[in-house]
């Protein structure tokens, strides 16, 4: 589910929740459960990701650092406060995915140059500027901070910077995703904040999974993959609202 469409912690998150874990301690788990996930989704889409050769260590870095800023965020905040935030943060990047098609059309007015049009079969490595890198900036340290919906902020952000590819798409939130969640990883063990029988138990299904997954998602047309993540992060949004209010 997270190399397709990044929705996977929510059903290994509330798992955690369900056995005790502190909410907290619980994100940090999983995102050291996801994390060889990750790194295997990346590897899968190492074919697409070769089209971004010119911008991809930028884009490493920046994840790498919001990462790390994410992850001390994160251990910065209560359990009580970190969970009233999780259905905003979850809203949020929902909202931003189903109208990045006319935030992307705005966008593009905005900072495309006269000499250079954004076209599907365009050099996708021109399509950066300053407020794409800022913004992948912003969502590395949500990452850091919130593993869970990464990817569908991820996603969001790359679609309003107008990739139309959602291949492509993938390709790059799986590696930014990987790098964020290293460095949040060594920021969580490194401060005691995993659970590691929990962690265990997750690490072999998130390594199989984040492959896998990977490889299906090329088989599903795009416009079913677009539908799927909208209706899915609506459907998680709903589930966790109660509990901002409770």
């Amino acid at each position: 589910m997270n190399s397709v469409a990044g929705g996977g912690t929510f059903f290994s998150f509330p798992a955690l929740l369900a056995v005790g874990v502190p909410p907290v301690i619980a994100n940090a788990s999983n995102a050291v459960a996801l994390w060889p996930g990750s790194l295997a989704g990346a590897w899968a889409f190492r074919r697409e990701l070769r089209r971004f050769s010119s911008v991809l260590p930028l884009l490493s870095a920046i994840a790498f650092a919001g990462g790390i800023a994410g992850g001390l965020l994160l251990l910065r905040t209560s359990n009580d406060r970190f969970s009233m935030l999780i259905p905003w943060l979850l809203l949020l990047a929902t909202l931003l995915f189903a109208f990045s098609g006319p935030l992307s059309s705005g966008v593009r007015s905005l900072l495309r140059r006269a000499d250079e049009l954004p076209h599907r079969q365009a050099s996708s490595t021109h399509r950066f500027g300053a407020g794409g890198y800022l913004f992948q900036a912003l969502v590395s340290v949500y990452g850091g901070f919130f593993g869970a919906g990464m990817g569908i902020l991820m996603i969001a952000s790359l679609a309003i910077q107008g990739f139309e590819d959602l291949y492509e798409i993938n390709a790059l939130k799986n590696w930014l995703s990987a790098v964020i969640y290293s460095v949040a990883v060594a920021t969580f063990v490194l401060a005691g904040a995993v659970s590691w029988p929990h962690t265990l138990a997750m690490l072999v299904g998130a390594t199989i999974g984040g492959y896998v997954g990977a490889a299906w998602a090329r088989r599903i047309p795009a416009a079913w993959l677009r539908r799927f993540i909208i209706g899915f992060g609506a459907l998680l949004t709903a589930w966790y609202f109660p509990d901002a209010f409770g």
